[in-house]
């Protein structure tokens, strides 16, 4: 059992997401750290992509800032060295698959191997296409998440009996970014998804709040957190270490009830 289903035997996890390089490195390997001391179970460090399509512009933003300040896969991966000087919490990178690609999926995932680095996720891989990089990433002891959408329907076996690490259930349909309303069928999503496989069920997209954390972690077996993160580390930068210990510990708590 990888590290990742092992911090779903703990309870309902809470999994935050941040930009790596937004507004510095530095800031990543502080704020990681932060998050994780503050309860996150699993920590999603997004790798910069010049065109994220299936992001919102919060996230979009981000990415663009940390390109702008020079960053690069091995100024990442070092700052991933020093996350494992102080952290075993587990990690996992999620980026589209064009820096993959470039850099050489190989080389990547003994990398990810290297340093600890548990799971990937790719949003603009789809499940057919996974093989691509399964079997690579494999080799190397990675788990790559499968993703859910409430258009997958058909596809929910296929996907639920491959999967490893955890199911990403997608909340709704479009971008990532801060909702109100999430799509109606999550439950019936969860429960099938439950009848093919024991591997969990987390929940993203879109979810800000104490309250939807709940609401989402009492269908599944955790929430994700993307937008909300970003957006403090925009607004607070450099000093967003205090409000993202505040956010994520106040998330980690209404995911621990639900």
């Amino acid at each position: 059992m990888s590290k990742i289903q092992t911090a779903f035997e703990k309870g309902k996890c809470f999994i935050p997401f941040i930009t790596a390089g937004d507004p510095s490195l530095d800031k990543t390997v502080e704020y990681v750290l932060t998050m994780a001391q503050a309860g996150a179970d699993i920590i999603e460090i997004g790798i910069p992509f010049s065109d994220p399509t299936a992001e919102g512009a919060v996230i979009q933003e981000a990415s663009l800032r940390a390109l702008q300040a020079g960053f690069t896969m091995e100024g990442l991966f070092e700052a991933v060295e020093r996350i494992r000087e102080k952290s075993k919490v587990p990690l996992i990178f999620m980026t589209y698959i064009n820096p993959v690609f470039h850099y050489g999926y190989d080389a990547f995932f003994e990398k990810c191997q290297s340093l600890s680095v548990d799971g990937f996720i790719s949003p603009d891989v789809p499940f057919e296409e996974k093989e691509e990089i399964a079997g690579i990433a494999q080799k190397y002891g990675v788990d790559v998440i499968s993703m859910v959408s409430p258009t997958s329907r058909e596809r929910i076996r296929r996907i639920a009996e491959d999967a490893e690490g955890f199911v990403y259930v997608v909340s709704s349909m479009g971008v990532t970014g801060v909702r109100s309303e999430f799509s109606s069928n999550l439950k019936e999503t969860v429960t099938q998804l439950k009848k093919y496989t024991e591997v969990p069920c987390a929940i993203g997209f879109g979810i800000s709040t104490p309250e939807q954390a709940a609401q989402m972690a009492a269908i599944a077996d955790g929430a994700i957190v993307g937008s909300a993160i970003v957006r403090i580390v925009a607004d607070k930068k450099e000093q967003a270490g205090e409000a993202l210990a505040d956010y994520v510990s106040k998330m980690k708590n209404a995911v621990r009830g639900a």
